[in-house]
Order: C-alpha cells, then structure tokens, then sequence
C-alpha cells in the first residue's frame, strides 16, 4: 500500500472508529509524517518494503534529537500504524520486534542559566522575525511550557498587564502561570507590534508567523538547532530542555517541589521529583570539586 494513503486510511481508522482524542490524532499524524518522510528518503514508497531494521533505524536517528519519552512515543505511533496495516491489509508487521528504553532513570538535561542569558541575547530586535523568535523561547522558558502549549497559546489567555497565562495542558488541565517580569517587554513587543502586521485574518493564536499562519512546533525546534550551532553550545538543546531548564533553576532558586509540580501540570508528584536528583548531582560535583579533603595540613582549614 502506498504510504501516504495507508497514513490517510490510519488517520481515519484512530479517529471514527477508536475515537481517539484529537490531540492523539495530531500528535500521531505528526510523527508519522516525519517517519514516512524518512522512509521516503530512503526510496522507500510502499509499505511492503518496510523491514524491521529500517524501522529500528529510524527510532534511533530519532533518539538522537528528542527526548527519551518522544522517542518512545514515537515508537508506540509507528506500532500502532504498522498493527493497523497488518489487520487491515494482510501484510506482515515489521514493528512486532521493536523495543525502545524510555530511560526513566536519566537525568534531564538543562541550560544552565548563563546558557540561557546568552540565548536570549542573542536576537537582533531589528528583524520582525527575530522578535517573535525571541518572544517564543522566552515565553517556553519562562513559564516552563511544552512546545504544543506555546503553539496553541490564545490571546484570551495572555495577561502581559498581570503578566499571567492561562494554558490548557494535558487531559485538558488548565493552570495559570506567571510570566517573569523580564519576559515580559520581548513578549508584548511581539504582540503590539509585529503581530499586526501579520494578522492577514482573524485568528485567536497568539503566536503566529509572517504569513498569518499558526507556528509551527518544528520551526521552534529548528530555531533551537541554528542557536546551538550559532552560539557554539556543546549541548543540543530542545525547546523541552529549555522546559527541563526552567524546573531545574526554579528549584535551584527555592522554589518548592508542589509549586514546581503544578506549573509544569505534571499530574504525579514523582515525575517532578527528577529534578531533586538534578539539584543532589550539582551538590555531589560541587563536593567533589571544592571539598578541602586533600590538604595536607589542618591548618590550612584556619
């Protein structure tokens, strides 16, 4: 079956007959688009020529710029299609094989804050578009957003006068978060002055690119990929690390784990405890580097 119409007859099966949510569905539709244009590259057109190993290539590749819990999504979308194709279609399922690690226990990986100080300076304020650019990241990090909340952001939901937003999260959870005060100026710069002149029709998005159009999730993620390179950053950074960032430096600067937990929208306590690990790595290597154990006499210690 030709690729793009076996996603098209997927897409159709998840939503009428399993009703999935819709952000499922978008979510699904998403990595499967990307999957199917890595087969495509590989001059692959028909779903009979997909092998396991292929498959298991793709995963891979993927691991290597996304989260563990991304990839691992990822994986359970290409399951799912694969599964539906062999039900549907009699063809062999090349997925059956595949496994993904989700690393639960990794650290996460973060910026560190003079990281983000060079981040944020790095816009020039002359060019509309960096200006939104700017006002996005700012925006992520600052009030420790997903990627997908910062996309569909609504202007009913923005308070730059309370410097507050309202988001609409996972399982359709709402929170309200302070914007930090020195977001705040890039934030209402976008909006007062270049969203304007972008507006080519109604819209209640927020954010929204030089054509009128929605932003993209990619286009953040590639933004990120030209300022890592830009600006010499060892790390790959996500606009999921810069979430990461946000948690790590709200508990390095006193902030309790609950008020941490809820404004993430994390609905379990213990998926924001990974950041105590963080903040008990950063005292065990600043032991290690400043312990005075190695001197040799004790009065030295006066």
């Amino acid at each position: 079956m030709k690729l793009r119409k076996a996603l098209d007859a997927y897409i159709v099966n998840i939503t009428v007959n399993e009703n999935r949510s819709p952000r499922t569905v978008s979510s699904y539709r998403s990595d499967l688009e990307q999957y199917i244009s890595w087969l495509e590259e590989k001059g692959i057109r028909d779903t009979a020529k997909i092998t396991g190993s292929l498959i298991e290539s793709f995963i891979v590749s993927e691991g290597q710029e996304k989260e563990s819990s991304s990839t691992a999504r990822m994986a359970a979308a290409v399951r799912s299609f694969h599964h539906y194709l062999a039900f549907m279609q009699d063809e062999k399922d090349p997925s059956l094989n595949l496994s993904v690690h989700h690393g639960v226990n990794s650290l996460p990986v973060y910026c560190t804050q003079d990281e983000i100080r060079r981040l944020m300076e790095s816009f020039d304020h002359a060019d509309p578009e960096q200006i939104l650019d700017h006002a996005l990241l700012e925006t992520i990090y600052s009030c420790g957003l997903r990627v997908s909340e910062v996309t569909s952001l609504t202007v009913n939901r923005v308070d730059l006068v309370s410097g507050k937003i309202r988001v609409l999260g996972k399982g359709d959870k709402e929170r309200l978060i302070p914007v930090a005060s020195g977001s705040v100026p890039v934030i209402k710069e976008y909006y007062e002055i270049v969203r304007p002149v972008w507006l080519k029709k109604k819209t209640q998005l927020f954010f929204i690119n030089r054509f009128g159009r929605r932003v993209t999730e990619k286009h953040i993620q590639q933004l990120l990929q030209r300022k890592c390179t830009e600006l010499g950053f060892d790390k790959h950074i996500t606009p999921h690390k810069l979430r990461h960032s946000y948690a790590t430096h709200m508990l390095q600067g006193g902030a309790d784990l609950r008020s941490i937990q809820e404004m993430l929208g994390h609905s379990n306590i213990q998926t924001t405890e990974i950041y105590t690990h963080v903040q008990n790595r950063q005292l065990y290597e600043a032991y290690q580097k400043f312990h005075p154990g190695s001197l040799d006499d004790e009065d030295d210690f006066e």
